[in-house]
């Protein structure tokens, strides 16, 4: 896989098989608020964790802490509704979604594969006030995986969701950022809004062989502009 701190902006599009690093076992995302060590077992990932997560979104907000305006707190947020495909125009990215809940000990579940993405069940849905999470692999065995060219992203791109309730939610891009797993930035992808936004993660960095995981993970973070029939 490519070191993500080197210098210069990669291509928008995904590189071929024989960049990457052959072989190693797919990487996952970060869903909690404490640091993560991924552990790649039988050519998927499971995510271990330091201690248990915080609570989920919605049951962590408090009334004394900062609340993230973003850049769309016009826009009135969606009623709640399932998503069920998200579209990236900028990547070529069109994916199905599937349900990410949570495991008996506490962690989320990942998908089983390099595809498709997956939306974490415990926060807002897509369009829905509040941060609404959606997580993909950044490779599997060796091929690119759904969210492998995530990084790229530019603020101002455009995140469409489709949802079951025959609408899609638009979000525009406001930042992507590179974050150490032991620096997770819990209140800022997990923190209140006041308005309907979107993070999408999935790991980055460099690869450590030892821990068969990368250290660091990327998040792109989003706002709802619009929304459109899907």
């Amino acid at each position: 896989m490519h070191d993500l701190h080197r210098a210069g902006r990669p291509s928008r599009r995904v590189p071929s098989v024989s960049t990457l690093r052959g072989g190693a076992a797919g990487v996952g995302v970060l869903l909690a608020a404490v640091a993560t060590v991924s552990v790649a077992t039988a050519g998927h990932d499971r995510f271990g964790q330091d201690s248990k997560p915080a609570p989920p979104p919605a049951a962590s907000r408090s009334s004394n802490a900062p609340v993230d305006r973003g850049v769309s707190a016009v826009v009135a947020p969606m009623a709640k509704s399932a998503p069920v495909r998200v579209q990236i125009p900028a990547l070529g990215l069109d994916s199905p979604l599937m349900s990410l809940g949570l495991l008996p000990d506490g962690t989320m579940q990942t998908p089983q594969t390099g595809f498709p993405a997956g939306w974490y069940t415990g926060a807002p849905t897509p369009g829905q006030r509040g941060p609404a999470i959606i997580a993909g692999h950044v490779d599997w065995a060796g091929h690119p995986g759904v969210f492998y060219n995530l990084r790229v992203l530019r603020p101002g791109d455009q995140v469409i969701v489709a949802r079951t309730d025959g609408k899609a939610a638009i979000f525009q891009v406001r930042r992507v950022a590179e974050f150490a797993k032991a620096a997770f930035p819990t209140g800022a992808v997990y923190g209140d809004l006041d308005h309907a936004g979107l993070r999408l993660i999935t790991c980055g960095g460099s690869f450590d062989q030892q821990a068969q995981s990368y250290r660091d993970d990327i998040v792109a973070f989003a706002d709802l502009v619009g929304a459109r029939p899907a």
